[in-house]
């Protein structure tokens, strides 16, 4: 009787390897001189700043930023549909826009993957969109980690993590403090659900609705590509707002719209003794929103409190400049709108005209 081997366990590591040469192009495509390539070494390498005049950054007190996040039950959906790199847009998604509201400059992504068992298409098509979301941050991905559980994992399902490093500067860094009574708050167009919700969006819409991915949304979608549409990253919009106004800090504070909706990521930033009012009416929310609602029966506070509603990021600034930043989102193709203002208050936020 021949000997036990890592195969018969259910790891095959010529697949692995198989699996491992396909990622290296879709990494090097993301890189930038900052990144130090060492390629089969156990940790990558990046470069906060050098001596070179396009890349060059002149630090004067850095402060690093870092974020991690998965995608949640949207994986589900994925998996029910075999379209696996849209999902990794969301991964990066998740992630940095939780450093831009810091102020950062997002440098380097790393991923985790773990699988049931190795499968190199389903894998390059996972890292293949990691590697886009990363080319829409201006960020390196620097590296990963491929895990292979068959004995944790259902065959075909997979779980993503991915972790997010920044910077910024100290005397810019967005925390929120500055905010005061008179600002005003921009609220950016979200894709949709991006990346939050979808234990209620399955529920809703598999169950309840007995829907198909395949059935039609409208008269151009089906329900595949509305719940796959990846979170929007606002890295690079964000990024030439801040850098547009280097000497004064008008853009007081910034909230990622994820669980919790609106008024409870906009009040985690909010200091002691403002409020800010939103008003509900004021921007348009993606058709999904009020399928979901309908067809769920779900009451309209519970909607605002899982889902975006059509806001994936909320800027609170200066009115002075509001115009000259909605003119900057524009040009960047982001829909906004202006959709609430800060006043005197306990810490709250008021979601009114639902």
């Amino acid at each position: 009787m021949s000997g036990l081997s890592y195969k018969d366990s259910g790891v095959d590591l010529d697949v692995y390897n198989e699996a491992m040469k396909r990622l290296p192009s879709l990494m090097h495509r993301t890189f930038s001189p900052r990144v130090r390539q060492l390629d089969g070494g156990f940790a990558g390498l990046f470069q906060l700043d050098f001596d070179n005049r396009l890349f060059r950054r002149n630090y004067e007190d850095p402060v690093m930023v870092a974020c991690t996040d998965g995608v949640g039950t949207k994986l589900k959906v994925a998996q029910m549909a075999g379209r696996n790199d849209s999902v990794g847009i969301d991964l990066v998604a998740m992630c940095v826009n939780d450093a831009i509201c810091c102020g950062a400059e997002p440098l380097f992504f790393l991923d985790y993957v773990a699988m049931s068992k190795d499968d190199p298409v389903v894998l390059e098509q996972i890292v293949k969109g990691i590697s886009d979301g990363c080319l829409q941050s201006d960020c390196a991905l620097l590296g990963g980690e491929t895990a292979i559980m068959p004995d944790l994992y259902q065959p075909g399902d997979y779980d993503l993590a991915g972790f997010c490093v920044g910077v910024v500067e100290r005397k810019h860094l967005i925390d929120g403090k500055a905010i005061v009574p008179d600002d005003v708050v921009i609220g950016v167009a979200s894709s949709g659900i991006h990346s939050n919700g979808f234990s209620l969006v399955r529920k809703i819409v598999f169950e309840a609705a007995e829907k198909k991915l395949t059935d039609a949304f409208d008269d151009l979608r089906t329900f595949e590509d509305v719940l796959l549409e990846p979170t929007v990253i606002y890295a690079k919009a964000i990024r030439q707002v801040l850098n547009y106004y280097k000497v004064k800090n008008v853009v007081h504070g910034i909230a990622h719209i994820t669980g919790g909706g609106l008024a409870e990521n906009i009040e985690r930033i909010l200091p002691d003794k403002v409020a800010v009012e939103v008003d509900g009416s004021s921007w348009e929310r993606p058709p999904i929103f009020d399928w979901l609602q309908e067809a769920g029966n779900v009451a309209t506070d519970e909607m605002f409190r899982v889902f975006n509603m059509g806001i994936g990021l909320a800027l609170i600034v200066s009115p002075y400049y509001a115009d000259v930043i909605r003119r900057m989102l524009d040009q960047n193709g982001l829909d906004n709108w202006l959709i609430g203002s800060v006043g005197v208050g306990d810490k709250s936020v008021s979601v009114a005209n639902l």
